[in-house]
Order: structure tokens, then sequence, then C-alpha cells
């Protein structure tokens, strides 16, 4: 009987315990609710109309002053390697020579070519010579033939003269008929040797005009010879040129950033769109930094403006200070931005052709500009800015806005608000168009 009493005790205090627990909660409760219900508290700041220098913060990356990739124009297997990756070469220095086996027999064969056709020319040159001694000897026969002529034709005047005085005297009486019989004779034979030496001098006449066309003839083969080895010559000029491209030569100092070839490798010098190429030179003792300036700063950027880079590699030490070289003068369609370019002197090598870091440049001076503290700005998961508008009534407005200059601890604002309008500083919580707020 005991027992049962003292269990009743014990469910009766549990029971006690369990309703002052629950009154406590609920005491708790009822005093947090009005918590609840209470408008937030928040602080707030107004954009203000400030003169800043303007500036464009944009990512930049080192470039070489020049960059090519060396291909060879002739194939070949690679008989010399002279430089590997990270070697400094200056112009001229013959990076690589390759065997061109056909190129090299096809020379002999050009070689032995052009001293046949030497050869020819030489002979064509003799018969100009040959010929012109023919012409020189036919003109000789030709006036052999002329004066000879001349003789002739004085002999038959004579005989003609004599023929008709003995002829005057044999009428006369004076002499016999006999002897004007031997004077017909040499008359006559005087004649007969005029008609054949007048044949000597057409006969010689046509020797000097077949001379002068053999010597026309030679001439122009000496022509034609000349022309085979003018020919021949220039096609071996353009082999030789094939060879020099064998031995690979640097176009200018740099240093040789990539590698792609090994001794006895077999390369085609099609010189295909795609292909490999043997070497990448790089110079390096200027290098480009290359500054991508979206549209909105663009129009603002001129050749001389200041810029100031930071290099992540470098973080401690100050920033490199250059000035804007050229500029594209033109927006790339897909990104919508400018490239600007700023030169930096290298000799150290220390700026490496890749490396990444951030460069501002000076765009104008003092600039009347809304500003608001970089913490009361928000963006979007698509990078849309907005603030938090704080009303009259303290009621909270979700407004999208445009931002412009950001110096990293202020933003300035182009649209969506004005000078002195309240906005809710930074804070962790997010707000909703129409809640209601407690401004500090």
């Amino acid at each position: 009987m005991p027992l049962l009493f003292d269990r009743k005790l014990s469910a009766i205090g549990l029971l006690g315990f369990v309703l002052a627990v629950a009154g406590c909660h609920s005491e708790q409760a009822v005093s947090l609710s009005p918590e609840k219900s209470a408008d937030v508290r928040v602080k707030t700041v107004s954009a203000i109309t400030t003169d800043v220098d303007k500036k464009t913060f944009q990512p930049a990356t080192v470039l070489a002053y020049y960059e090519t990739e060396i291909r060879c124009k002739v194939s070949g297997f690679v008989a010399e390697l002279n430089v590997d990756m990270g070697d400094f070469v200056q112009k001229g220095d013959p990076l690589a020579v390759l065997d061109i086996p056909e190129l090299r027999k096809k020379q002999r064969t050009l070689d032995a070519r052009i001293e046949l056709l030497v050869a020819k020319e030489e002979g064509a040159a003799s018969g100009v010579d040959l010929a012109e001694a023919s012409v020189q000897s036919a003109k000789a026969q030709l006036e052999q033939a002329k004066s000879e002529l001349g003789s002739v034709q004085a002999s038959l005047a004579a005989a003609e003269a004599e023929f008709d005085r003995t002829n005057d005297l044999v009428q006369r009486g004076s002499l016999q008929n006999r002897i004007l019989d031997e004077v017909r004779k040499k008359r006559d034979s005087a004649t007969a040797g005029l008609g054949a030496i007048k044949s000597a001098v057409v006969s010689a006449e046509a020797e000097v005009a077949v001379a002068v066309a053999s010597k026309a003839a030679a001439a122009a083969k000496l022509r034609s010879a000349q022309a085979e080895t003018k020919v021949g010559r220039g096609e071996l000029d353009e082999l030789l040129v094939l060879i020099e491209y064998a031995t690979l030569k640097a176009p200018f100092d740099g240093v040789i950033t990539e590698r792609n070839v090994n001794l006895g490798d077999l390369v085609d010098g099609q010189l295909n769109a795609g292909s490999d190429s043997l070497f990448v030179l790089s110079q390096i003792d200027k290098v480009r930094i290359h500054i991508p300036v979206p549209e909105m700063d663009a129009p603002f950027v001129q050749r001389g403006d200041s810029v100031n880079i930071r290099f992540p590699s470098f973080a401690s030490e100050p920033a490199l200070a250059a000035s804007v070289s050229r500029i594209a003068e033109s927006l790339d369609p897909k990104t919508r931005t400018m490239i600007v370019e700023a030169e930096v002197e290298n000799t150290d090598r220390k700026w490496l052709p890749g490396m990444f870091g951030e460069a501002s440049i000076d765009l104008e001076t003092k600039v009347a500009v809304n500003m608001l503290p970089s913490r009361a700005v928000r963006f979007d998961e698509s990078g849309q800015a907005y603030v938090y508008l704080v009303s009259e009534d303290n009621t909270v407005q979700v407004t999208t806005v445009t931002t412009g200059l950001d110096t990293g601890n202020e933003i300035e604002i182009l649209t969506g608000m004005v000078a002195g309008q309240r906005v809710i500083d930074g804070h962790l919580k997010r707000f909703t168009d129409g809640q209601r707020v407690d401004p500090l």
C-alpha cells in the first residue's frame, strides 16, 4: 500500500514538472512574438556626387613583343638541331638544318645541264664567228671579181679601139685583111672575158648574201643557246633558294619558347593550314601588355594615358607603371571590348609572356559622378546590379541600377537612383519590395 502511494506521488510530481516547463515555454514564446513582428533595423547610406579620377580596371596579359611560329618550306629529315627550349638566339642564327637528298640530286642534275647548255652556247658563238669569217671572205672575193671586171672592161675597150683603127687601115688598103681578123679575134676574146667576169661578180655577190644569211642563222642559234642557259640558271637559282630554306634561321633576336621537332624527324614542307610549327620564337626584351577595355570605357582611352599594372606573381611589389602605346580603334563584336596595348621594357626578362594581372587606366580627371559604397550594391545571379532603396515611409524598394566606375571601395551609379536617396548599407539579410525597415 505505501508503495502504491509513493508511485502516485511520483506521477503527480512528474505531471507538475511537465506543466511547469510547458508554462515557461509558453511565456517565452509570448514574450518573443513581439520581436519577430518588429521592423528590421538597418543602416542606410546615400549616393553622393563627388569628383573622381575616372579609371577603368581591366584584366591584363603579358605578350611577347614579337612571336613567330617557325615552319619549313621544304621537306626533309632533321640533320642538325642547334637549339632547344629556353635558348636565346640572335637574328640569323641557324636553328636546325634539314637533309634534303632529292633537292641535292636535282641540283647536281641542273649543274650538269647548265654545263651542257654553256657548251652549246660556246659552240653557237663559234658558229657566229665562223659565219662572220665567211662573210668577210665572200666580200673579199666580190671585191676581187669587181676589180677583175674593171680590168677586163679596160682590155675590151682597148681591143675595140684597135679593131676600129685596124679596120680603117684595111679599108684604105694599108693593111691586109689577115691582120684585121687577128684583131677581131682579140676583141671577141675580150668580149667573152667580160661576160665571164660579170658572172663571177654575180656569183661573188651571191656568196656574200649566203654568208650573211649564215651569220644571221648562227646568231639566232647563239641567242637560243643563251636563252636556254638563262632558263637553266633560273631553275638552278630557284632550287638554290629552296635549298637555303633547309637551314632554319632566327628572324629576330629572342628566346625559343617551344621546340616541336627532334633530330631525325621527317619534316613536311607543304605548310598546310594547322600544321605544327617546328619552333616558336618570342622576343621578350620588350613586352606588350594586352588590355581588353569594355565598350563603356573604350571611347575615353587615349594614347599616352597612364597605366598601372599589378601582377599576383609580384603582389608585394609596387604596380608597374606604363602608358598606352596603341589602341585598336575597333571593338570585338563578340566581346564588345577594344584592345589597348602598353609597351614595357623587359631587359631583365622579369615579365614573362602569359602572365596575368590587373591594369588600371587613367581615363579622365575630376569627373562629377554619383558614388555609393561598394557594400551597398548587390548583384544577382546574372550579374545585374541592384540596391535596396528606402522610401520616406521606410519601406524597401528593390531597384535595378546601372553601374560605372568601380574604385574598389565605391561604385559609380549611372542610372536607377539619384544623389541623396537612401539605400540599405551592407547587410546579410535579403529584403523584398514593400518590406518595412527601421533605419538607424
